[in-house]
């Protein structure tokens, strides 16, 4: 995508807001992908039959906020069948990976191309850019967890509500619950009800989108009528060295010291970062 602003997802307002943002602070933002034919029903039931047994998760969708992942239900249906029937099977699933299927990279990678001037005059080369396709049955719900890419959701069909908290405030995501993450641990997140009006609450219809920080926790609450949405992701230098950081912290804890959490943007945990990377060079780590 190149030339005006009329061939552009991403318009020269939206482009300004996200500059405003990024890194650190979730911001919504406007967009102009709309009917898409790699991004119908259809096209995304086909995708599923392209994409690895792993890059695929489903369940039901009448979730709570905060739900232990070993307590999430089946919905017992086969994957394309819950794509196609989920206006009315109650369930909600991910597509992760699409860039792995070469028209859904080229999708992802001309999104990601608009974006690039503000994130490599912020924070460097644009790393590991993935895809994630959501689809949700009405009232479904993703529970409370955090992610470790920066993330722009863009919103297509449908109506929904996402609620951001601040990265790095140990009220809402722990320390520990940031080292066992980068250590393999699961990405939900403990949910306590006093949370409640604390995040930014930002509600979705097709248009719209919004950017969320790295390891933001965050939860998402579909309206009536069954929603797609469509993750554009990235990593940086910076996004690494935090992950990094929390998995030396981790061993740290593990020695019975309390580490110091890694400092958020534009400061970086150098020191902990080359650690992790010198014991992982000398096989100690994986």
């Amino acid at each position: 995508m190149t030339a005006t602003d009329q061939q552009r997802v991403f318009g020269a307002e939206a482009l300004a807001d996200f500059a405003a943002a990024y890194p650190e602070q979730p911001r919504a933002l406007r967009h102009n992908l709309h009917a898409h034919d790699l991004l119908t029903l259809d096209a995304l039931a086909d995708l599923s039959g392209l994409l690895a047994p792993s890059a695929i998760e489903y369940n039901r969708g009448d979730l709570p906020v905060g739900i232990d992942p070993d307590d999430i239900p089946a919905n017992g249906l086969a994957i394309a069948e819950t794509i196609r029937t989920i206006d009315d099977n109650g369930s909600w699933m991910v597509l992760k990976n699409i860039e792995t299927v070469p028209a859904y990279r080229a999708l992802l990678l001309a999104l990601l191309g608009e974006l690039e001037p503000t994130v490599r005059a912020t924070t460097g080369e644009m790393l590991t850019p993935q895809g994630f396709i959501f689809i949700s049955s009405p009232g479904a719900v993703t529970p409370f967890h955090f992610d470790p890419e920066h993330n722009i959701l863009v919103h297509l069909r449908g109506a929904k509500t996402m609620t951001v908290y601040p990265a790095g405030d140990a009220r809402f995501a722990a320390d520990t619950a940031h080292e066992n993450y980068h250590a393999g641990g699961h990405r939900n997140l403990v949910w306590e009800d006093g949370f409640d009006g604390a995040g930014l609450a930002v509600a979705l219809a097709p248009g719209d989108a919004i950017y969320v920080p790295v390891m933001a926790p965050h939860w998402v609450k579909v309206a009536d009528k069954a929603a797609i949405s469509l993750s554009i992701t990235w990593r940086s230098e910076w996004s690494y060295r935090e992950a990094e950081a929390r998995r030396t912290n981790g061993l740290i804890r593990k020695w019975g010291i309390a580490p110091t959490a890694p400092p958020r943007w534009p400061d970086e945990a150098h020191a902990k970062s080359l650690l992790w990377r010198g014991l992982r060079r000398l096989k100690l780590v994986h």
